[in-house]
């Protein structure tokens, strides 16, 4: 299975970025990148084109059968699906069912090999995913798949965080309340929308990033120098994006762009967050290269994606079509740009590698 090793499946995660965004900037009314197909299935992209993939990929890794990689190129596959066959969106949402599937079995397996709680969260991540898809699938309507996807998103993160701070001296009664609260999150997911179930989302998702801010090692790992402050602050800065999210869901049901607030708050405030906070531990896993993507410079990209989007949020609350439209344009930019500039980072790494070790041989 050698042809489907990750860095050959790493272009069609690219793809749904780049065409999630492009949809994205359509619908916010900037037509810089128009492609057709891309705005209709502009949140099917991100979330499954771009980010169940990713997730899917990296889980598939630490199988020992690379049969599993088959689930991420599944999951990829439904981009050109979605945007090459636009009469037949049922062919898109099936291959991501069928990859959300794939997840479920592959996490299952994970959890049968390490029966601990971090792996029985993400596993629920994968269920909700598998759920929203099916949703999808069944309904057609995007937003009655949203809750569950973020769902997904939330259970998968929280679990690797819990998994990654699992020395810590957490006490058990906290991890205990966490529990509780993503088992209240899940029902409110359940519960019709808006009879309380944005409410309950929305309490418990304020609480939960109370409860990272709290309990999680970004803590410890902001207060120190170098890659490890950048992943500590990034973290930290998601949970307050997610504490915005909690909020949005409660208190802002009547504002007219309600839908976009709290969609946003969420996959781009917190998911993308997390997403620049782990590209230094994850991508060279994923990519099977040893040079980290961090660089000091990262933190322009990452403080003009955290202002564009608290831009974008401001006025839309305010009311302010134009300029949002502007920060929308601005913050998608900041997005490629800042996988771009990852990019350039790892190849002046791998460069300037190759040729220290060139001269080293060349003194033997």
């Amino acid at each position: 299975m050698q042809i489907l090793k990750p860095l050959y499946l790493f272009p069609l995660i690219v793809l749904a970025l780049v065409m999630g965004v492009a949809g994205g900037w359509v619908r916010i009314g900037y037509l810089g990148m128009m492609v057709p197909g891309t705005a209709a299935n502009h949140g099917i992209l991100m979330v499954g084109g771009f980010l169940g993939t990713l997730i899917s990929l990296e889980r598939s890794m630490v199988m020992k059968n690379k049969t599993w990689s088959l689930i991420p190129l599944i999951s990829g596959l439904s981009i050109p699906a979605l945007l090459l066959v636009p009469g037949w969106p049922a062919f898109g949402h099936s291959l991501l069912l069928v990859a959300s599937l794939g997840l479920m079995a592959i996490m299952y397996l994970q959890s049968l090999r390490n029966p601990v709680i971090y792996q029985y969260v993400m596993t629920m991540g994968a269920v909700l995913w598998m759920a929203g898809n099916f949703m999808l699938l069944y309904s057609g309507f995007v937003a009655a798949a949203v809750p569950w996807w973020i769902g997904f998103i939330l259970f998968t993160i929280v679990g690797e965080r819990l998994e990654l701070s699992k020395f810590l001296p957490t006490p058990k009664v906290a991890k205990n309340g966490l529990l509780l609260l993503l088992a209240l999150f899940f029902i409110g997911i359940w519960i019709p929308f808006h009879r309380y179930g944005n409410v309950l989302m929305g309490g418990s998702a304020i609480l939960i990033s109370y409860w990272l801010l709290h309990f999680d090692m970004a803590k410890i790992a902001s207060k120190k120098a170098y890659q490890f402050k950048y992943i500590g602050i990034g973290l930290r800065v998601g949970y307050v994006w997610l504490t915005l999210h909690g909020i949005a869901l409660c208190f802002f049901e009547s504002h007219p762009l309600y839908y976009d607030l709290y969609i946003h708050t969420f996959f781009l405030g917190f998911t993308f967050s997390m997403i620049w906070a782990h590209a230094p531990i994850i991508l060279p896993m994923v990519l099977n290269i040893r040079h980290t993507p961090y660089h000091p410079i990262l933190w322009i990209g990452w403080t003009v994606f955290q202002l564009s989007l608290l831009g974008r949020i401001l006025v839309s609350l305010i009311g302010l079509p134009e300029w949002r439209t502007f920060f929308g344009m601005i913050n998608g930019w900041t997005i490629l740009g800042m996988f771009v500039l990852m990019a350039v980072i790892t190849v002046i790494k791998i460069t300037f590698s190759q040729k220290e070790l060139g001269t080293a041989k060349s003194f033997k």
